[in-house]
């Protein structure tokens, strides 16, 4: 997970995240303020995560910008971690949070290899 972790630290300072991991997968929660589902594009494949958000700013009529320093959109290309599937993976957004939700691959526990010395006779023949 920490190639996940450090590709989010990577993002720009003004993109806020949390990531949280259960037994069963990954939580990325992200703020996208101004986005909506209609906006908003998240797709899971090939070993990555790719996260497009657009927001809509309108412009008072009579108004013009002095000084624009929130975002329009975020653009994110993010690695899924070793342990994570692309299957069943579930997104949603609400009040401008996105939560992506991403499972472990069942069966993907970690191996252990039990090490035996070698035969001496075999290793001097």
């Amino acid at each position: 997970m920490s190639v996940l972790r450090d590709a989010l630290r990577d993002l720009s300072d003004g993109v806020f995240f949390d990531l949280l991991e259960s037994e069963e997968g990954y939580l990325l929660v992200l703020d996208v303020p101004g986005v909506s589902a209609e906006t908003l594009d998240v797709t899971v494949d090939g070993g990555r995560i790719e996260v497009e958000a657009r927001r809509r700013k309108a412009v008072p009529e009579g108004y013009r910008y002095l000084e624009e320093n929130r975002a329009m959109f975020v653009d994110a290309d993010l690695p899924l971690p070793r342990d994570a599937t692309e299957q069943g993976a579930e997104a949603s957004v609400e009040n401008g949070v996105l939560e992506l939700y991403v499972p472990k691959r069942e069966g993907r526990a970690e191996t252990s290899i039990d090490v035996v010395e070698a035969d001496e006779d075999a290793q001097s023949g």
